[in-house]
């Protein structure tokens, strides 16, 4: 089962650990891959497409082990979760293997390539119920706790060692995620984006929902991260020294600068550039020192991880 669930280690004082790119946008735009759905957990469905995931995974990981650097990888489940699942034609039988699938190929690439002196966690991730940009689906924290307990109990019975929520947008979801995680005993981070104005799609903005969550969840997240945004669309009350801001570990940027609306519409890849978005990355973290799992999102891959592994360790 799990190395790291009781653990983790990049809760350890001074820790820093790189995880991946935007792993959707590298498969649609630079190879070319139809993804249903903006579902890359289809890919599970056949060994072809595992070893395609596991190839990616291989190039970011790469940059870790040459810079010594621990590493999170994540499972590619942020869309199995049932209604997704669903709209991809899953049974409820496909839908759990696809979830085992994605932390068994995690599990080979931490089998092959971690060292003692720089561990390898394995994130389950879960994504929202409905989408990352719009709150389409509003649950209240019942609802949420219900509906995402599926996914969450099937990876807690694997090698995961945390539950990893990425592109959240608003706080009830949240609550339901991290009561579901607490209810199989497995660690969570929930990982909020925001839009241009620094707020959530729901209108909260960032310190009113890590508030919200931990008031509600008696501080349940094991911290808080950023996903799915350009470092200059970071809301400067992040850089304050303020309790809550203290909670935010974890910062995976968007290689571009563009919209979450703008992305939607986007039919041509934009993956900024790699050196700039690592100098950025470079200052986020030194104003923000408690930043313990630091990688990309949209637009990024390795060659954006290699620059702020390089900006970071520099």
């Amino acid at each position: 089962m799990a190395k790291y669930r009781d653990s983790l280690p990049q809760l350890a004082a001074g820790s820093m650990m790189l995880t991946d790119g935007g792993i959707e946008t590298y498969l649609i735009f630079q190879q070319g891959i139809d993804l249903p759905q903006f579902a890359a957990c289809d890919l599970l469905r056949t060994e072809s497409g595992t070893r395609t995931l596991s190839d990616y995974l291989d190039d970011n990981v790469a940059v870790a082990t040459s810079s010594g650097l621990p590493f999170s990888i994540d499972s590619p489940t942020w869309r199995a979760n049932p209604d997704w699942g669903n709209r991809l034609g899953y049974s409820s039988v496909e839908l759990e293997e696809v979830n085992r699938a994605g932390v068994r190929m995690a599990a080979d690439v931490r089998r092959r390539h971690e060292t003692a002196a720089a561990p390898f966690v394995i994130a389950g991730v879960v994504g929202p119920r409905g989408d990352g940009y719009r709150v389409d689906v509003r649950q209240t924290a019942t609802e949420a706790e219900r509906y995402h307990s599926v996914q969450i109990g099937v990876l807690a019975d694997t090698d995961a060692d945390y539950i990893s929520a990425l592109t959240i947008n608003y706080s009830d979801e949240a609550i339901g995620i991290v009561r579901a995680a607490a209810a199989v005993a497995m660690p969570v981070v929930i990982s909020f984006t925001v839009e241009l104005d620094g707020r959530l799609a729901s209108g909260e903005s960032l310190q009113e929902a890590i508030e919200t969550v931990d008031a509600a969840t008696h501080r349940g997240p094991v911290y808080y991260g950023v996903n799915c945004v350009h470092p200059t669309h970071l809301p400067d009350e992040l850089f304050g020294g303020a309790s809550w801001a203290g909670r935010v570990r974890s910062f995976r940027a968007n290689a571009s600068r563009l919209s979450h609306a703008e992305l939607d519409e986007a039919e041509e890849l934009d993956d900024g550039d790699p050196l700039e978005l690592a100098a950025q990355m470079r200052e986020v973290r030194d104003r923000m020192p408690q930043l313990a799992v630091i990688g990309g999102c949209c637009g990024s891959d390795s060659r954006h991880i290699s620059a702020i592994a390089a900006a970071l360790i520099r």
